[in-house]
């Protein structure tokens, strides 16, 4: 990212000034990143951590109150009639609740940690959570799953560091959790109208083989409190290489997500219930293939092409009406080696076609290649 940042995607370490009254952690230069923001410092009367700083002990810019940290559970209520509560986190650090004295009601997370023991359900969704989207997707599921993130919720994204995609793919992927990042010296106003980013609710991603296609799929649906993933491949007995990429896969995946081994897509489409994520269709069309008996030409020209296209339709149906976020995964094929048999080249045929009807469908549409995605459509 350090490349090509320039601009207003050049940042540096987050600091929060909280109506000039509170400045939660302190970075180098605040002074003057205040000043360029234009904002001053002297009306400042705490200054609070939420992390161990790395490196040599910052000077502490004059007039400004000694930094602290507020113990876990605690409340502080400053002068300003701001009151702030410490969170724990499951990390090194505090994460620091802020309520305005008109009752507006902000987050603040450190990097790379999330809040541990939250309490079922939240009294009410904050109006702003500001933490580390890309390097905690869980801690945005935890709060979604607490009700403290809500419809309404601005989250924005900070602490990005040097591994963010650049640009335009660093902002789909947090559009995908429904957060987003700003530059340097914004001025965010809690409480106040915001658009709040559309999250796709049908994408397709397709690539090739190893091209980064699943993790990205992954990676679109990591902020949801619960998914569901539909294995399509399902189990295949005595085949250690098929059972060491499912291993890898099941390994990748948040643990509050659930499995299910199916190819009865139609169903689980027409159901209520936690966004999807299905991988793959390429092995869906080939169980498809194998129910009807495609892969022979006689049973083929009989009945099985019309069966196939029966079953593909009842698919493409259940996407378009569906109501569930859906993350689908497919193969990219046909712009390599011809097949040499006519089963083949009826496989590679016919998944160009369910790929197309399904993407039709869908308001995102990615290519994923070397790992980086390209937006088709959305």
């Amino acid at each position: 990212m350090c490349a090509c940042a320039r601009g207003e995607r050049a940042r540096a370490a987050t600091a929060l000034l909280v109506d000039d009254a509170l400045l939660l952690d302190l970075t180098p230069g605040a002074v003057f990143a205040a000043a360029r923001a234009g904002h001053s410092l002297s009306a400042v009367r705490q200054v609070l951590l939420t992390h161990p700083h790395d490196g040599p002990a910052l000077e502490l810019p004059a007039g400004l109150p000694p930094a602290g940290r507020v113990p876990d559970g605690q409340v502080l209520t400053l002068i300003s009639g701001h009151r702030v509560r410490a969170v724990p986190m499951d990390a090194p650090g505090t994460g620091y609740e802020v309520t305005s004295p008109e009752g507006e009601r902000l987050l603040y997370l450190p990097p790379g940690a999330a809040p541990s023991g939250l309490a079922d359900r939240a009294a009410q969704p904050y109006d702003m959570v500001v933490c580390d989207v890309t390097g905690r997707p869980d801690a945005v599921a935890r709060l979604r799953a607490a009700e403290a993130v809500g419809p309404a919720t601005e989250v924005i994204a900070v602490h990005l560091g040097h591994d963010e995609p650049p640009g335009d793919a660093l902002d789909r992927r947090l559009a995908a959790a429904g957060a987003r990042t700003v530059p340097d010296g914004t001025t965010l106003v809690v409480g106040g109208y915001h658009a709040v980013p559309d999250v796709p609710r049908r994408t397709l991603v397709t690539g090739g083989a190893r091209s980064g296609k699943s993790l990205e799929a992954e990676r679109r649906l990591e902020t949801f409190p619960e998914v569901v993933y539909v294995a399509t491949g399902g189990r295949r007995n005595g085949d250690a290489e098929w059972a060491a990429r499912v291993g890898v896969h099941r390994e990748r995946r948040p643990a509050a997500w659930r499995t299910e081994e199916t190819c009865e897509l139609a169903e689980l489409l027409a159901a209520d219930g936690p966004p999807l994520l299905i991988d793959c269709l390429s092995l869906w069309l080939t169980d498809a293939m194998d129910r009807v008996g495609a892969w022979d030409d006689a049973t083929w020209a009989g009945s099985g092409e019309e069966a196939l296209r029966a079953r593909v339709a009842e698919l493409v149906r259940a996407v378009r009406g569906t109501r569930r976020t859906v993350v689908a995964v497919t193969n990219e094929v046909g712009s390599g080696v011809v097949p040499a048999t006519a089963s083949g080249r009826r496989f590679r045929d016919e998944l160009g076609r369910l790929n197309a009807a399904f993407a039709a469908e869908c308001e995102h549409v990615l290519m994923v290649v070397a790992g980086q995605a390209l937006v088709l459509r959305g």
